[in-house]
């Protein structure tokens, strides 16, 4: 593998959620610990799923792997770091200020602004403190989704210009308190980061074009942030020779052999690898050590019998939300389970009924448009831009509040606007906005991976919390966005998932912290099922036979343990794409 070549000693995975990131981070890291380096496998993801794969609990500590010499794993947990970061501002002024200013402070500090602070500065301590990863020779990332990594891989040189700037009021939900004595590790970390010697990139896609043009624009992103080094792994491509006889299988080899075909150009230029799909779950040592190597495939099980999988078609779920009349439908889940064609379907199914619909997203990596190709009466599509929402909060702001301010006072406001955590804010308004739409027609939204929808829920949160104090006394009635996701009449939430392990456990702890929350999850939808598929025409291939096989005991778990109702989705030969084939995918029943 050209990646895993001379190795230096930071290596980031990064790529569009669903990509095998986790996977390949993983089987890296045991590659490298078995020619007896140390290594330490870091988990940027707040869904991080590092030990699940291995099996074991990892938490926000450095643990030793059993079983693998030279290992160790960490998975930096955002809410106990924000914790941590909490008790450091408030623990030097509690019983020095009065109690109504610390509490104050804390409040100030509960938001996603904070959380976000709290895990970035343990990420840049990996980076910069050398006594912390002195027992290793090389460190491992497996980041979080492509938008939310770049944004993490953006804050060193962000915080640190901002910090050079000077700073006025902070506006954010959490104060930047602190963020001043931090500066020289915030400018070590931009260095290590943009040292070729000291960090390489790997991005990681599927032979899918989605993915790869993703990839493309990772790549550029973050060369223009001085992280050059980058190679690109292509993860589970279908082996051509399962394809001869089997229509289903030659249609997914044609379809990634016509995407590599078309890769961007800036693709093509760096060192790239291909991975076989496998067929096994990637979860384990075993399964893990042999990613990267050669497998000669188990043999195939018998085709499922359709008397262990009955689901009703996701047109059926459709139904029972349309006779509320209008909405919120949130699809949430782990990146690359097929959440915007999800989102897309219900909103195209909704529309073709005559009711008013409003199809939006607040992935920074969406691709609406891309996967709805074209219009329909009664849909409406928009994206929450963070860039775009930000500069748009940042001149209201400035209009407002500004228009009031003195030369000096102006400048202040300027520099506390330009802080990173104006974004957070921003993104939480926009979001705002468009689920009161909810009252009068249908909003279908499609999420960002689990990790950035749950930061995103934290700061619902934090206003609804801040809110309720200065309301409280009052007798005043009020409605905040929480309020509004936690009503089941108001909001229903769908998790998507696939038919695979890893998948299922990261929708089932989604579902776990979103009843935490308060948010009881409506459905769930299993999509791209190769045993629905074998239901209605056979499959030959020996890697389908047996990942259709696999997918049997997930499918049971859904369906007995986790979910109140569901909806299985075969996995199609054509993409679905357009809204043709949209609703045909919406109406299609796998038994």
């Amino acid at each position: 593998m050209k990646f895993l070549n001379a190795p230096p000693r930071f290596l980031f995975f990064t790529g569009k959620g669903g990509v095998g990131k986790t996977s390949l981070a993983c089987a890296t890291a045991l590659e490298l610990a078995a020619l007896n380096q140390r290594v330490l496998l870091v988990s940027t993801d707040p869904a991080s799923n590092v030990g699940q794969v291995f099996g074991i609990a990892i938490g926000n500590h450095i643990t030793p792997v059993p079983g693998v010499a030279n290992l160790a794993a960490l998975e930096i947990d955002p809410q106990a770091a924000a914790q941590a970061y909490r008790d450091r501002i408030v623990g030097p002024v509690r019983g020095v200020l009065p109690d109504t200013v610390v509490k104050s402070i804390e409040e100030q500090l509960s938001g996603a602004c904070t959380t976000e602070i709290a895990a970035f500065d343990e990420f840049t301590a990996l980076l910069t403190d050398a006594a912390l990863t002195q027992d290793f020779d090389h460190i491992i990332f497996d980041t979080a989704p492509t938008g939310h990594t770049i944004r993490l891989l953006q804050l060193p040189g962000a915080w640190t210009g901002f910090l050079d700037e000077g700073k006025g009021d902070a506006s954010c939900l959490g104060p930047l308190a602190g963020l001043e004595k931090q500066r020289t590790q915030y400018k070590a970390a931009v260095e290590a980061l943009a040292d070729p010697k000291r960090t390489r990139l790997v991005l990681v896609a599927r032979a899918q074009q989605a993915t790869l043009r993703e990839a493309a624009r990772t790549h550029g992103e973050l060369a223009g942030i001085g992280l050059t080094q980058q190679y690109l792994v292509i993860n589970g491509v279908f082996p051509a020779a399962e394809a001869l006889q089997d229509p289903l299988a030659d249609a997914i080899c044609q379809r990634e052999q016509a995407a590599l075909a078309a890769m961007p150009t800036a693709l093509n230029q760096l060192p790239i690898d291909q991975i076989e799909l496998k067929s096994f779950d990637l979860v384990g040592l075993d399964a893990l050590r042999q990613l990267l190597v050669d497998h000669t495939r188990l043999p195939s099980k018998k085709t499922p019998d359709a008397r262990q999988i009955k689901a009703p078609a996701l047109s059926q779920l459709v139904d029972e939300i349309a006779a509320e009349g209008h909405g919120l439908v949130m699809l949430m889940g782990k990146g690359g389970v097929g959440k915007t064609t999800m989102a897309a379907a219900v909103a195209v199914e909704l529309a073709h009924r005559g009711l008013s619909v409003h199809l939006t997203t607040s992935d920074p990596a969406a691709h609406l448009l891309e996967t709805l190709q074209g219009t329909l009466e009664n849909l409406t599509v928009s994206r929450i831009d963070p860039q775009e929402v930000t500069e748009r909060y940042r001149a209201q702001v400035l209009a407002i509040k500004g228009a009031k301010l003195d030369a000096s006072g102006r400048a202040l406001l300027e520099e506390d606007l330009r802080s990173p955590c104006t974004e957070e804010i921003a993104v939480f308004q926009a979001f705002s906005r468009v689920i009161r739409e909810a009252g009068k027609k249908f909003v279908v939204m499609d999420t960002a991976p689990t990790g950035h929808t749950l930061l995103l829920l934290d700061a619902t949160g934090a206003y609804h919390r801040d809110i309720e104090r200065q309301m409280q006394g009052t007798n005043m009635h009020f409605t905040t966005p929480m309020m509004q996701l936690q009503d089941p009449k108001k909001t229903k939430v769908l998790i998507v998932t696939l038919a695979e392990k890893t998948p299922v456990l990261e929708a089932a702890n989604l579902q776990v912290d979103l009843k935490r929350a308060g948010i009881e999850p409506w459905a769930w939808i299993i999509n791209n099922s190769i045993a629905a598929t074998a239901l209605r025409t056979p499959i030959t291939s020996p890697l389908l036979q047996q990942r259709a096989h696999n997918e049997l005991h997930e499918i049971e778990a859904v369906a007995t343990q986790h979910a109140s109702r569901y909806a299985l989705i075969p996995l199609l030969k054509d993409e679905p794409v357009g809204v043709e084939r949209l609703m045909q995918l919406s109406t299609h029943s796998p038994v």
